[in-house]
């Protein structure tokens, strides 16, 4: 089999294209898997460490302002179209995957002109504006959320699968979690509240929790904080100022990045995070109550969609990040971990919204547009 995997942007449209380029690999070993994407995302970085090739092109999102600046990108976006027809033509695909990012248009408009067949995944509970444009010219949409469904009415085909993430629940003995604890000079006598924003942090979050820790009000828990590589030393200096040593808290580790992310949220209580279709899927996948951020300003606002999908159920609280403070936050997170039976009850329903076998499904939808049945 030989695909094309257009994905492009954030590491919430790369990775679950990298890991359906894993599975195709894994079933068919012979396959050959080409990316396309920008020369400005994490696609740069990502696909070739995973061993894929890249190739890229220059797109960017259509905006309804009218400045001499916009029209240049929609012009240069328009004449993608005709460098990715270009790749397709060389490269002979027998299908492609859209994975998101606004590299997926032109992806997408010169595969229907080679008449190559084509999936797209969508990651979000509210579809961004790419997928309901092109939804309807493609073979078919897979879907993370069966909310997004009644969001993208014009699709000829609609597959809820999940997205592939790959961190999944795991129970570990109470040595092990000790000692992964040790690690970060914690023990397992408080629950662990997990406070991340993603790969770039998140300030607003960051904000709070220096509050926290400024007025010592996490006496009850325990903080594993992941400010993001760009902000942690800025929040080393602004403790620095209040006379905190970003080394030395009590009852908090803070890291600019979290490497075993996996383990540490298996072993964690809560979760205080963002809501990308990823966070919400991992979420979803171990099992854990959280306190949801959701980032403005968005297209669409899809990570308020996100969050509702978990909120929805009770496994999510959600406070908007206008309205986010030190004291509301701190006195959700108290809420929770004094209130065991509510814990408990939002991490059984957080399960209710995984999704197993993710990426065997997607595979099993790529086959099924390969041999002409677009039947759900």
């Amino acid at each position: 089999m030989k695909v094309i995997i257009a994905a492009a942007g954030t590491a919430g449209h790369i990775n679950p294209g990298i890991a359906i380029a894993n599975k195709i690999k894994e079933e068919e070993k012979d396959s050959k898997i080409m990316f396309i994407g920008t020369k400005r995302g994490l696609e740069n970085d990502l696909v070739p460490r995973a061993g894929y090739e890249l190739k890229t092109i220059e797109a960017y999102g259509l905006s309804k302002q009218i400045s001499i600046s916009n029209f240049k990108k929609m012009y240069t976006t328009l004449k993608a179209t005709g460098k990715a027809r270009k790749i397709i033509q060389e490269f002979k695909p027998d299908i492609i995957v859209g994975a998101g990012g606004y590299i997926c248009g032109p992806v997408v408009w010169a595969a229907k002109k080679e008449k190559i067949p084509v999936i797209l995944h969508e990651s979000n509970a509210f579809p961004g504006k790419a997928t309901k444009m092109l939804s309807k010219k493609v073979d078919t949409v897979l879907i993370s959320f069966e909310e997004a469904r009644k969001r993208i009415p014009n699709a000829k085909n609609i597959v809820f699968t999940g997205t592939p993430v790959k961190i999944e629940k795991r129970d570990y003995t109470k040595e092990e979690k000790e000692k992964i604890l040790k690690t970060l000079e914690l023990n397992d006598d408080k629950p662990i509240v997990l406070i991340f924003g993603g790969s770039q942090g998140a300030q607003k979050i960051n904000e709070a929790i220096i509050g926290i820790i400024e007025n010592k009000l996490n006496i009850n828990y325990q903080i594993i904080w992941a400010t993001g590589p760009k902000q942690f030393d800025i929040i080393k200096c602004e403790l620095s100022k209040k006379e905190i040593n970003i080394n030395n808290i009590k009852n908090a580790k803070i890291l600019p990045y979290i490497y075993n992310m996996e383990e540490i949220m298996n072993i964690s209580n809560i979760i205080v995070a963002r809501s990308g279709a990823m966070t919400i899927t991992e979420i979803s996948n171990l099992g854990k109550p959280s306190i949801l951020v959701p980032l403005p300003n968005v297209s669409q606002n899809h990570q308020l969609y996100n969050a509702k999908v978990l909120e929805d159920v009770g496994a999510a609280k959600i406070i908007l990040n206008d309205e986010l403070t030190t004291d509301n936050l701190n006195e959700e997170i108290k809420r929770i971990i004094e209130t065991p039976e509510l814990m408990k009850k939002m991490g059984e329903k957080a399960l209710t919204k995984s999704v197993r076998n993710v990426q065997q499904k997607i595979y099993k939808e790529i086959k099924k547009v390969l041999k002409g049945d677009k039947k759900c």
